[in-house]
């Protein structure tokens, strides 16, 4: 059974998105454990963009001091990016994995470069979205490890 947890700033707002959400949580139950942490946002000026970054970075790291795992990885566009069978390969390799979702400013660059990293596109996404792309390809790569019928 595969382990993971993504942590992620902020929660699912929209409604359509929570609906996905919750649609691949359920495909999931039968094959892994998954454990959903939503951090609250950093409120942001144009003037304090860096300061937030760096807020909700300390929120995180207070979050993983208390997981205590080795496989944390950041989302980035600018990450490794992996296809789908990659991707189920390199959650096989992991007994547990921590997936990091930022919130809407990204990561500063001194948190970025503690993590590895991972890419779904190196095009920038809403974290609600980056969340339901997230979460398909993480059952997308489990079905392809179970030898379900789901990628083609």
């Amino acid at each position: 059974m595969f382990n993971l947890k993504i942590i992620a700033i902020d929660k699912i707002k929209k409604a359509f998105f929570e609906q996905a959400v919750q649609e691949y949580i359920k495909r999931l139950r039968p094959y892994a454990k998954l454990e959903i942490i939503e951090l609250k946002p950093e409120s942001f000026s144009q003037s304090s963009k860096e300061r937030a970054k760096q807020i909700e970075g300390e929120k995180i790291e207070k979050t993983l001091e208390k997981i205590n795992s080795q496989n944390v990885f950041l989302l980035s566009e600018n990450g490794k990016e992996y296809d789908s069978l990659q991707f189920s390969k390199f959650l096989e390799k992991n007994e547990e994995v921590v997936l990091v979702v930022g919130g809407a400013l990204g990561f500063s660059d001194e948190f970025k470069n503690k993590y590895q990293k991972i890419s779904l596109s190196q095009m920038t996404m809403p974290h609600e979205l980056a969340r339901v792309v997230l979460l398909e390809q993480i059952y997308r790569a489990v079905t392809i490890a179970k030898g379900k019928e789901y990628h083609y």
